[in-house]
């Protein structure tokens, strides 16, 4: 082949192969199509246990067997219902360690002991401990070492250089459930708070409706253990009732000693079985409101655990 020909013929090829890399990198940098995904706004999820007349949970409930009012509107489009049995836990024991609470710590400690040591199932359910006054601090993170918790809850205590600290109650319940229940959406889990607080909040940015809708969306029940000496009905006590009810747990409020076993099994009872059941809700405005929700179970002598209600907040 003649060098003239054969130097043409390396000019076309290396041209040819420009071209393909060019193309090559112009299909690269042509920016993917976005992800999109829809939420339906309009549909309500719950999380509720159900016991019969004997207080044994109930295992076998189909629609029939409920009914469901929002806002006192019965609620006829129910898109799914699915029983969670035997669930593996996901606890987290939380310390108001402002100096109102200082002289509880011991009773509170021995709570967290007794469950750890008792109830937490190693190799399937975690824990975790944290203390809070305006700021979180993270005393054990999540665990199944009955060990790690009881000691990660000796250390609670008020931090140097905070003399009678504030506390925020929201913001703790708020940040705990969005950043440490980033759970296995594939996997289901029943999650729940200990609150160890007299409900006194004075230095939170978030409200409370949306500290509860925070714990909604993790499916985060929050129960409350206070077992200070002052009056019933003393400043931050509704605020705990709210807490508990809005969520789905309870507020045990002056518990005696000995009945903290028998309420530590009623919260073990409760998030190791549940259902969850979703409807659609027609009609329905982001508009920050409170839902009540009423779900009843019609066979004779059973009774219901669930969440009041909802705040309408527009999902992201």
């Amino acid at each position: 082949m003649p060098l003239r020909v054969f130097s043409g013929f390396l000019t076309a090829f290396s041209l040819a192969l420009a071209v393909c890399f060019a193309q090559s990198e112009k299909v690269q940098e042509v920016p993917a199509s976005p992800y999109t995904f829809h939420i339906p706004v309009n549909e309500i999820s719950l999380r509720f246990h159900a016991t019969d007349s004997k207080n044994r949970p109930l295992t076998q409930l189909t629609v029939r067997d409920l009914a469901v009012s929002d806002n006192g509107k019965p609620q006829n489009d129910i898109v799914m219902l699915k029983p969670l049995l035997n669930l593996p836990i996901r606890a987290g024991f939380l310390f108001d360690a402002s100096g109102s609470m200082i002289e509880d710590i011991d009773f509170d400690r021995s709570v967290i002991r007794t469950y750890a040591s008792r109830l937490l199932r190693r190799g399937a359910d975690k824990a975790f401990v944290m203390q809070f006054d305006t700021e979180p601090l993270m005393l054990q993170n999540w665990t199944d070492e009955s060990s790690s918790i009881a000691a990660g809850a000796a250390a609670v205590r008020i931090r140097p250089g905070r003399h009678n600290p504030l506390t925020a109650i929201f913001d703790t319940l708020y940040r705990a459930c969005r950043d440490d229940w980033n759970a296995n959406p594939l996997q289901s889990t029943g999650n729940f708070i200990v609150l160890f607080s007299d409900g006194q909040d004075d230095a939170s940015h978030v409200y409370l409706s949306e500290a509860v809708d925070m714990c909604q969306r993790r499916h985060v029940a929050i129960y409350v253990l206070y077992p200070g000496r002052s009056g019933r009905y003393a400043g931050g006590h509704q605020t705990l009732e709210d807490l508990a009810s809005q969520t789905g747990g309870c507020a045990f409020i002056h518990p005696r000693r000995s009945d903290i076993w028998k309420d530590l099994r009623e919260i073990e009872e409760e998030q190791r079985n549940q259902y969850l059941l979703v409807y659609k809700r027609s009609n329905l405005k982001a508009d920050r409101s409170f839902h009540t929700i009423q779900l009843r179970c019609l066979i004779p002598g059973s009774r219901v655990v669930v969440r009041s209600g909802y705040y309408a907040f527009a999902r992201p």
